[in-house]
């Protein structure tokens, strides 16, 4: 196949190799110069060329979700140079958005965005270590202790189910990890595969309250708890009385813990965890720590912005969440 450059040489792929013709000789090009061709024809700008619905699909996000990423990273994620073909901070974000929604850095290159291999991965490592920064993950993550959102939540909870005094849900998951080459065996979880423990916190509106993504698989939900600052707020008693967190039956029963009947047999029992079963319903990629920091702020600036997914409507959510069931593992 041919193609040509501005200084109208022709290129040729023979035997699997690049090379240039010029009026002399054929020369090989390396993919170094064949990425600087790609800088001159000049890098896609997918928010002009694509309509929103073609952003949520893509990257998760519509156009002003980018941008308020872009915004809020742009101090962080510029590069300190002033050549010419320096990545933006808008190609960086568009390039870790499309990672991180489909999980394969070949797909960031497909989308004709100009950056070869290296670049998609050092800057994606670039994004994922400002996202989770502790001033922006405070920003979106934080549980509330002001009195009058905890009763906005409180109402909330309510009005799913007529539950009272609940003002979050706690539950864990395991995200699937590589073997480690250090300490492997923590890192296998009682389903026996390697993996990251992960505690989240949300409410009533799929927001992430409060997360914990840094325990080994081995981990039992009940010490991750012990061991979290969530614990710490309820039982110094920054949060005020009368609100509880609503748990599965692998967290103990405390003051401020509600977790179910295993028998259920009376009406108000079944109740109780029918309320479980529409509220525990949150997804979060199978990637490790800094991945998951940055995906639950992303989570949380889908809620805030109202930017619902391509294809799943209010109604359809609902009925997910309706259909949700509760597997008791029995674990000690």
């Amino acid at each position: 196949s041919l193609m040509h450059c501005r200084q109208q040489c022709r290129y040729s792929l023979r035997d699997g190799r690049h090379y240039k013709q010029t009026n002399r000789r054929w020369l090989r090009s390396s993919p170094k110069q064949l990425h600087k061709m790609a800088n001159r024809r000049g890098r896609r700008d997918v928010l002009q060329t694509l309509d929103d619905r073609e952003l949520l699909r893509r990257y998760r996000l519509d156009r002003a979700g980018i941008m308020f990423v872009v915004d809020l990273l742009r101090d962080a994620i510029t590069s300190p140079t002033r050549r010419h073909n320096a990545i933006t901070p808008k190609t960086k974000v568009i390039t870790t958005l499309r990672y991180l929604a489909t999980g394969k850095m070949q797909q960031c290159s497909s989308d004709d965005l100009g950056l070869s291999q290296s670049s998609v991965s050092r800057v994606i490592t670039q994004i994922l270590t400002a996202l989770s920064q502790p001033n922006i993950v405070t920003q979106f993550v934080s549980f509330p202790l002001d009195a009058r959102t905890l009763h906005t939540h409180k109402r909330a909870f309510m009005d799913i189910a007529g539950f009272p005094g609940v003002v979050g849900v706690i539950d864990g998951t395991h995200v699937r990890i590589i073997a480690p080459s250090e300490d492997e065996a923590v890192f296998v979880n009682r389903r026996n595969f390697h993996s990251i423990n992960v505690q989240i916190v949300f409410s009533a509106a799929c927001k992430i309250l409060d997360i914990v993504a840094k325990r080994p698989g081995s981990t039992h939900d009940a010490r991750m708890l012990s061991e979290s600052g969530i614990r710490q707020l309820f039982e110094r008693r920054y949060v005020p009385a009368n609100c509880h967190l609503l748990g599965d039956s692998g967290y103990p029963c405390k003051p401020w813990l509600l977790t179910p009947y295993l028998q259920p047999s009376k009406q108000y029992k079944n109740h109780g965890n029918e309320m479980q079963a529409i509220c525990l319903c949150i997804l979060l990629p199978e990637k490790v720590s800094k991945v998951i920091i940055a995906c639950a702020i992303l989570h949380n600036i889908l809620v805030k912005k109202d930017i619902r997914r391509v294809g799943v409507t209010e109604e359809h959510a609902r009925h997910r969440l309706r259909r949700m069931q509760i597997i008791h593992s029995g674990d000690p």
